[in-house]
């Protein structure tokens, strides 16, 4: 009975014991955990330049919070107004199509906001730069900051930084997430307020391999099959066999790609002076091609990732198809819309960094009219391209290309 007692009363002490022990333990740990990093701080000392401290003050932290932070609250206003003129205007036809409640807000909805947000991006951000440049210029920090010798040239840090984090976010959305939420919503329009989609093809004709040409007379894109096909195998500009089938149905269910089932089939091999015909009533065959490439909906190449959109594109240059200027536009407008930030930028900081009486009233009216000519400017430049034969790539840029120079004029003749 003494021995039990004993060891009771010994437990807690015992119990203690361990837990300095532990705790000498984990002190020596972090103190060879600090000694290493100290090392290592000193043997890399060198790469020094890419810690972000280096170059991102209290300062810049103060405009980048400003910016970003107008920038989300211009694009949460004036998107939530386009929503009550959307609802406004639709509403008669969901009530006419019985659309669901949840498919007009996850299908529609969901899908409209980052459309129409990412696609007024440059708006928004031209926008915000004046809206709360102007009230720091008003509020003479602006003049501040210069007259404490920081330059012009160092107060666009901030500014090209957080332009930087918006234009990778806006390349992101346009090219990896908004295509998919594109069809979501495409599909709810042909089906809820009767926007109608080309969903057949008359006469297709297309090469889908060398020398094999395909000509289908009618397909049908809901159901996925064609009818009066045809194949025809060219080797040195000879015919060397013809297949012919009633009937083409792609195979959506198969785990390949380009996986085609023809009924009432025959081909005719020519082999010199002599035909050999074999026919049949069902096969199973592989076809370089897709329903994508039979049927052309007017926004269908929003509905491709830019790799798709830059694989489709290869793929039908390949084919000799002149129908890709549309899909080249997209591709490159993607990537020029996303440097219009930092144009955009310039312009409105420049014009909205000197302190004038009447407040920020006419730099929100230059701001909107820039803007909404630059809007202007990139559908005009897209046209030119579908309709006058404008490279692709010139039409994409042509917009940043001639406000670059609005730009520099206006860097040019800020204060400093």
């Amino acid at each position: 009975m003494n021995i039990a007692k004993t060891r009771r009363f010994y437990r807690p002490l015992r119990a203690a014991r361990q837990l300095r022990k532990r705790m000498a333990w984990a002190g020596r740990a972090v103190s060879w955990v600090r000694k290493l990093v100290s090392w290592l701080a000193c043997k890399f000392a060198f790469l020094g330049f890419l810690n972000p401290r280096r170059y991102i003050k209290i300062l810049d932290w103060y405009i980048i919070k400003k910016f970003i932070g107008t920038y989300f609250y211009a694009i949460a206003l004036i998107i939530s107004i386009s929503i009550v003129f959307d609802v406004n205007e639709n509403l008669a036809k969901f009530s006419q199509y019985h659309a669901p409640l949840k498919a007009i807000v996850f299908d529609y909805y969901a899908n409209f906001v980052p459309y129409f947000a990412n696609l007024f991006s440059p708006l928004f951000v031209f926008i915000a730069v004046i809206f709360f440049t102007s009230k720091l210029a008003g509020n003479s920090e602006i003049i501040s900051m210069l007259a404490a010798g920081v330059s012009f040239r160092r107060l666009m840090r901030p500014y090209m930084i957080s332009c930087v984090i918006i234009s990778a976010l806006s390349f992101y959305l346009s090219s990896y997430v908004i295509p998919h939420g594109t069809v979501v919503r495409q599909n709810f329009e042909a089906m809820y307020k009767n926007k109608r989609r080309n969903t057949s093809a008359d006469n297709v004709m297309l090469q889908v391999g060398k020398g094999v040409i395909v000509y289908i007379q009618h397909y049908d894109n809901q159901m996925k099959r064609g009818y009066g096909f045809s194949l025809d195998r060219f080797e040195n500009k000879k015919l060397v066999s013809h297949m012919t089938a009633n009937e083409v149905q792609y195979d959506t269910i198969s785990d390949s790609k380009y996986h085609w089932t023809v009924n009432n089939w025959k081909i005719r091999e020519l082999r010199g002076l002599r035909e050999h015909i074999t026919s049949g009533v069902k096969k199973d065959t592989l076809i370089q091609m897709e329903p994508t490439d039979l049927v052309y909906s007017k926004g269908q190449q929003e509905t491709f990732t830019s790799p798709e959109l830059k694989t489709y594109i290869s793929k039908q240059v390949d084919r000799g198809s002149g129908n890709v200027v549309q899909y080249q536009v997209e591709y490159h407008k993607r990537i020029a819309s996303s440097f219009a930030s930092f144009i955009l930028t310039i312009i409105g900081l420049s014009l909205s960094s000197r302190k004038r009486k009447g407040g920020m009233g006419m730099y929100l009216g230059i701001g909107l009219a820039l803007s909404f000519g630059y809007i202007l400017l990139q559908t005009v430049s897209s046209t030119f391209a579908i309709q006058a034969d404008t490279p692709p790539i010139l039409a994409a840029w042509l917009p940043n290309i001639i406000f670059a120079f609005v730009a520099y004029f206006c860097y040019r003749k800020a204060p400093n």
